[in-house]
């Protein structure tokens, strides 16, 4: 399965779905954060596409698989 061509916002809400939350925003980067322990934060690009290596990377920090990002995101 390949990697889904997303926007940074599309991201944003895909992550609100699993506890993530808006927490400040610099320059064109989104700050999450995690409102339950352990409180992670996730930087995400405020871009119309993520590179696939980024997208790659904030998936492996969330814990996310392919399968699961999509889910999220045809929610």
């Amino acid at each position: 399965m390949k990697l889904p061509i997303i926007s940074g916002k599309q991201l944003v809400k895909a992550l609100a779905r699993l506890g993530y939350e808006l927490d400040h925003t610099t320059g064109s980067h989104m700050i999450l954060r995690l409102n339950q322990h352990p409180f992670t934060r996730i930087t995400v690009p405020n871009h119309r596409e993520i590179s696939k290596g980024t997208l790659r990377a904030i998936m492996r920090y969330a814990g996310l698989t392919r399968e699961r990002l999509n889910e999220l995101l045809n929610d």
